[in-house]
């Protein structure tokens, strides 16, 4: 069909307008999960306030100006939020092709800290001193690496039709190259992350639908290397420490036990709404350690006390449902393995660090999800986001 004087169609159709492509019910806008973005956004704002709090006064760390850590945190949640959308602008499909390049990648990083090029930082050997006040941990981007080589293992005869579900050897493979970045890791040594990894990989085992005897097998495992762990003197005398104040919390309370209990006192002190942002005694006397990464969720429990440390639990939780939906709504099991991977590590990450503040979990190490002060941290999160966007972007669209 053609319009008058011999004209198509199509140059009389008007074209849209950008708002209109943006607010059209196929763009990526209306199909990204708000939920999930804007619980991020809170929980990294949130966390910014709490960081500053922490900081502001400690000279000794922030270089004599009180608002360094705040504006590195927005600045990192900047660059985190950036990370989110390249990575729903690749997809996570075409990360599915470029997973070898990234495993070897991790590889390179985490074997990195093990060499010269490698720094402690808060006892830890897992750090990369770029220069200029900025460091890199590896093990945080591990974690996403470890998710996407088994999820793409895992899922791929499944979504090609092969198999209902993965077989042994696919299973066993998975577990080789998950076991590799692990046992480095265990070698800085980085026991925190290595307990997260270890979760991660039973929820993308239970997600990928393999068989019981390989979860079982995993739990007996990690039990056994744990006990392998211990009894070989892996583990520094720091986290031995960690764990002996974690079993007895009474054993030297000025020492071992010190972080733990000073926590439990500023969360406790806080009561129903807290004593105000910038107010709390704990957080201005600097009696606890750490307070801008590890133990953040103190200066929540002290400033804004039930109210506020309730609502850092609930965007928490926001984010995890909002997940597991995603997960069940992917249409391949490569979604649905990564999803499941990012809500196991979510999830793990977020009930180890806040239970150590309260004394319920040993102190491990590991910042609370978009809150606590860390460059690494920060990014590799928002990209877990981004991946989580893309698989509900891409998929099918329901009339």
């Amino acid at each position: 069909m053609t319009a008058p004087h011999g004209f198509s169609v199509s140059r009389y159709a008007p074209e849209r307008s950008t708002l209109a492509r943006l607010t059209a019910r196929d763009s990526v806008l209306r199909r990204l999960d708000w939920p999930i973005l804007l619980s991020a956004l809170a929980l990294s704002l949130i966390g910014s306030l709490l960081v500053w709090s922490a900081t502001r006064g400690r000279t000794s760390l922030n270089q004599g100006d009180p608002y360094y850590f705040l504006f590195r945190h927005l600045l990192n949640t900047g660059i985190g939020v950036a990370l989110m959308i390249g990575t729903i602008w690749l997809g996570h499909r075409t990360l599915r092709g470029a997973v070898p390049v990234l495993y070897g990648l991790s590889i390179v990083l985490i074997l990195a800290v093990l060499t010269p090029l490698g720094a402690t930082i808060n006892g830890a050997h897992a750090w990369i001193v770029i220069g200029g006040g900025f460091s890199l941990q590896p093990s945080e981007f591990v974690k996403i690496t470890i998710i996407l080589v088994t999820a793409m293992l895992l899922a791929a005869k499944v979504d090609a039709g092969d198999q209902i579900h993965p077989d042994h050897g696919t299973v066993a493979k998975a577990l080789l190259l998950a076991a590799l970045p692990m046992g480095i890791v265990m070698l800085m040594p980085d026991l925190g992350s290595v307990m997260v990894m270890i979760v991660i990989v039973l929820g993308v085992l239970l997600a990928s639908g393999a068989s019981n005897r390989w979860i079982l097998g995993l739990l007996g495992a990690g039990v056994l290397g744990a006990v392998l762990v211990t009894a070989l003197g892996m583990l520094d005398e720091y986290q031995i420490n960690r764990f002996a104040a974690f079993a007895n919390p009474d054993l030297d309370p000025s020492g071992v036990g010190y972080n733990t209990n000073q926590a439990r006192i500023a969360i406790g002190s806080g009561g129903a709404f807290g004593a105000g942002l910038f107010k709390g005694s704990q957080t201005t006397g600097q009696f606890v350690p750490e307070q801008q990464t590890d133990f953040v969720f103190t200066v929540a429990g002290e400033e804004l006390g039930f109210v506020g440390a309730g609502l850092i639990l609930v965007l928490l939780g926001v984010i995890l449902w909002r997940a597991c939906r995603i997960a069940r709504g992917s249409t391949e099991l490569y979604g649905t393995i990564v999803a499941a991977g990012i809500v196991a590590w979510f999830a793990f990450q977020s009930f180890e660090n806040i239970g150590m503040t309260l004394g319920i979990m040993p102190v491990a190490g590991l910042p609370l999800p978009f809150v606590s002060y860390g460059g690494s941290s920060m990014f590799a999160v928002w990209v877990a986001i981004g991946l989580l966007q893309s698989i509900r972007v891409q998929r099918p669209m329901t009339a």
